[in-house]
């Protein structure tokens, strides 16, 4: 009789609603492997997945089967060919305003504010950032900013977020409060703000972030300073985070 986990396995605590526990604890293994990993011995994997090497074992022979992993000579296991083969066919179809544009428009809808997706652009000492895409909000009193539109990166909450996170340099010297802004949004993930970069008009901004941790986006909300609510700022970290380690 197989023995009763003492503790959840990563996968347990993680487990797909509706779905195979199976399939969770094996992409849990594919899922231990981090950025500078080459390889991972049976031990490792079941350490950080928390399976036992057993049950880790019966997994890993699938997942070798399948050519999503590979048992090297010396017994460790490697990323497989497969992965490789499903990359390509998903850079591919790429597409990420597909990815980006559905999360604008829930936001948008969970709000009643705008919605925009600012990313830097240019080469240092000059940078700034893009509006790469908008959702507008359909109340008749909102900022016009448009896709397309070219902002600094040192005013406005998505300028500030993008700073924060070594974005770039853009020109501009901070200052101490420009350092202490920036530690702040590192410290707590946002940054809100009235009247940063245009009078009367208030934002919600939070960092998107790349599958490796770098920052690749500052998720925005915008509102006149009197529509300013801090319950917003809950669905733009949320709305962030689905996109984190999704955009390319």
């Amino acid at each position: 009789m197989p023995r009763k986990a003492q503790t959840h396995s990563m996968a347990d605590d993680n487990a797909a609603p509706g779905g195979a526990a199976a399939v969770d604890r094996a992409l849990s293994l594919l899922g231990a492997f981090r950025s500078g990993d080459t390889a991972l011995t049976l031990a490792e994997l079941a350490e950080r997945t928390r399976l036992y090497k057993s049950t880790a074992l019966r997994l890993l022979a699938s997942l070798e089967h399948a050519r999503l992993l590979q048992r090297l000579d010396d017994g460790r296991y490697a990323l497989g060919g497969e992965l490789a083969r499903l990359h390509g066919i998903y850079a591919a179809s790429f597409s990420l305003d597909r990815i980006v544009l559905p999360v604008l428009r829930e936001l948008v809808r969970q709000t009643g504010e705008s919605a925009a997706y600012h990313v830097r652009q240019g080469q240092a000492p000059k940078q700034t950032r893009l509006c790469l895409y908008r959702v507008d909000s359909p109340q008749p009193v909102r900022d016009h900013i448009r896709a397309g539109d070219v902002l600094p990166l040192s005013r406005g909450t998505g300028g500030r977020v993008l700073t924060a996170f070594g974005a770039g340099d853009d020109g501009h010297r901070p200052t101490q409060g420009d350092k202490r802004i920036s530690a702040t949004i590192r410290e707590q993930g946002y940054w809100t703000a009235e009247g940063d970069r245009l009078a009367e008009v208030a934002g919600i901004s939070a960092p998107v972030f790349h599958a490796d941790g770098r920052i690749a986006a500052a998720l925005t909300l915008t509102m006149p300073a009197h529509r300013f609510e801090e319950r917003h700022v809950k669905p733009v970290l949320a709305a962030a985070r689905s996109l984190s380690g999704q955009v390319g």
